[in-house]
């Protein structure tokens, strides 16, 4: 049987509730790195004909999202609107020192640029930031490390 979705903005999400939102991912400095709405990935020149830009529906505190996201929308109510902050502990964490690798770049088959992106045999992801005459630095922490993020929300409807 197919669940039902409410309208009814009297409401409040709670942990547990299925919903769908729409949402606008920034950094403090206003970049836009995600967004679910097509008008603002056109504004902000991230858009992707690739991707159906829908409202992204989650289980509020399953662990689907980021911590902040998850409990930012707590309380909120269908068709209600807000900004959450999110600090990077709530979010994806702090940069960690260890993940960043200094390589030989005599070791590699490639020149190193900054700003290549490297996949590892283990899938692990990394972002090369500096490039010496001998060595290399790799960043595998997760792009959004060590960020503030602002996200932009509306919840558009709730599983009931």
């Amino acid at each position: 049987m197919a669940e039902d979705i409410t309208n009814d903005s009297s409401k409040k999400i709670e942990n547990g509730d299925t919903i769908s939102v729409h949402y606008v991912g920034k950094l403090e400095n206003g970049t836009v790195f995600d967004t679910s709405v097509k008008e603002a990935a056109v504004e902000a020149e991230i858009y992707n004909d690739m991707r159906s830009y829908q409202p992204l529906t989650f289980t509020v505190g399953a662990g689907q999202m980021i911590k902040g996201f998850d409990e930012g929308v707590v309380g909120m109510r269908v068709g209600e609107e807000k900004i959450l902050k999110i600090p990077p502990e709530e979010a994806y964490g702090e940069c960690i020192e260890d993940l960043l690798r200094e390589l030989p770049v005599e070791a590699v088959n490639f020149n190193p640029e900054v700003g290549m992106q490297l996949v590892t045999e283990t899938g692990l992801k990394g972002i090369v930031t500096e490039v010496g005459e001998k060595n290399f630095v790799v960043d595998f922490n997760h792009e959004l490390a060590g960020k503030t993020l602002i996200f932009e929300v509306k919840v558009v409807s709730m599983e009931v």
